[in-house]
């Protein structure tokens, strides 16, 4: 039987075979690239030592689970959280429990769960352990006549939606001034941690924001790049917002990754939403994407321009330091979540 235990760096060699026999070679290459940013330069892990459970049998190494840990609000409180990063197991173990032990000893050992787009095999898993999952909502901005297009329809049915829909898209998606300062940052300095200390609290939810948790989040990660703006008032930040540009099929997207302002500081949102879409402009974007809890957020991006979509970004949340309502989970209007939460944007 499978004996569940901390990563050992002599277990590095066999979970990277393993990831490679589970995932793939691309899949593989990416993960070798992000690892010592994921697992050991984490500022929430100051041991430098990896969050990784790793099922073994006898000398064999045949299922982890990786974790990533960030510091949480929730309920008027901070805990030690972790999220869920990489889980897999050997493909002849599948089917035997295995991935169930995995989840559960991670439950065991953490102050809260936490994950975000839960793959094929774990998912039925987190039904069946009863874990409360929710969905984050998500919104998007046309720019272009291309932004409504579909890989599903037809290119007679795309040009005609297209066309139909031109006037809406050139109505919502018209150039608004900034109404604040705003400019383009390399690095978070200690006023973003002042931002958080002054307004973490309003948030019911939310993973701590502060300079170090930024820059290790959005600066420094080498296997993807991310843009970033700070929103001024006087001598203080204000806020950010953090996103990128990416190529899908039939369109070009700017992903609003992870953005903080006051929740009643519709001001400084609209700024930063308005700075994001001059710069999609510039990208030759089709629409602006964007993923957002806070019920005021999602109003203010409706009042910019953008309409709710189907979301795929599932959102896991179990807090075990301490006893929460039922409530606490079904009510997220309160919570601070985006795309940069978790491991989903990656």
């Amino acid at each position: 039987m499978a004996q569940i235990g901390r990563y050992r760096p002599e277990d590095q060699r066999a979970l990277e075979a393993l990831y490679l026999r589970v995932f793939g070679h691309g899949a593989a290459d990416l993960n070798r690239l992000r690892w010592d940013w994921q697992y050991r330069q984490n500022p929430s892990n100051p041991d430098g030592q990896p969050f990784i459970w790793v099922a073994r049998e006898g000398t064999s190494v045949v299922g982890q689970l990786a974790v990533m840990p960030v510091v949480l609000g929730a309920a008027g409180r901070e805990v030690a959280a972790t999220w869920g990063a990489d889980a897999m197991v050997s493909p002849e173990r599948r089917r035997l429990g295995l991935g169930e032990m995995l989840l559960r000893q991670w439950d065991a050992s953490t102050a809260a769960v936490l994950g975000s787009g839960l793959s094929e095999s774990v998912a039925p898993l987190v039904h069946k352990l009863r874990w409360p999952v929710s969905t984050v909502p998500c919104f998007a901005k046309p720019l272009s006549r291309r932004a409504l297009r579909m890989p599903s329809w037809s290119v007679t049915t795309n040009r005609l939606v297209s066309a139909l829909t031109l006037p809406v898209v050139k109505f919502v998606g018209r150039a608004r001034p900034l109404a604040a300062e705003t400019r383009v940052i390399r690095r978070f300095d200690s006023g973003f941690t002042a931002l958080w200390e002054r307004i973490g609290s309003r948030f019911d939810f939310a993973v701590r924001r502060d300079a170090a948790y930024l820059n290790w989040k959005y600066v420094s990660p080498p296997h993807v790049r991310y843009s970033i703006a700070a929103l001024r008032r006087g001598d203080a930040d204000a806020g950010y917002v953090v996103y990128r540009h990416v190529q899908e099929p039939l369109s070009r997207v700017t992903l609003i990754v992870d953005f903080l302002v006051d929740p009643g500081d519709e001001a400084g949102l609209r700024t930063l939403l308005g700075w994001v879409d001059r710069e999609a402009r510039a990208a030759d974007s089709d629409k602006i994407r964007c993923w957002a809890t806070h019920a005021g957020f999602r109003r203010q991006l409706r009042r910019s321009g953008y309409f709710a979509v189907k979301s795929p970004l599932e959102l896991v949340v179990k807090i075990n330091a301490f006893d929460v309502a039922r409530a606490f989970y079904e009510q997220t209007d309160g919570w601070h979540v985006t795309l940069g939460d978790g491991t989903y944007d990656r």
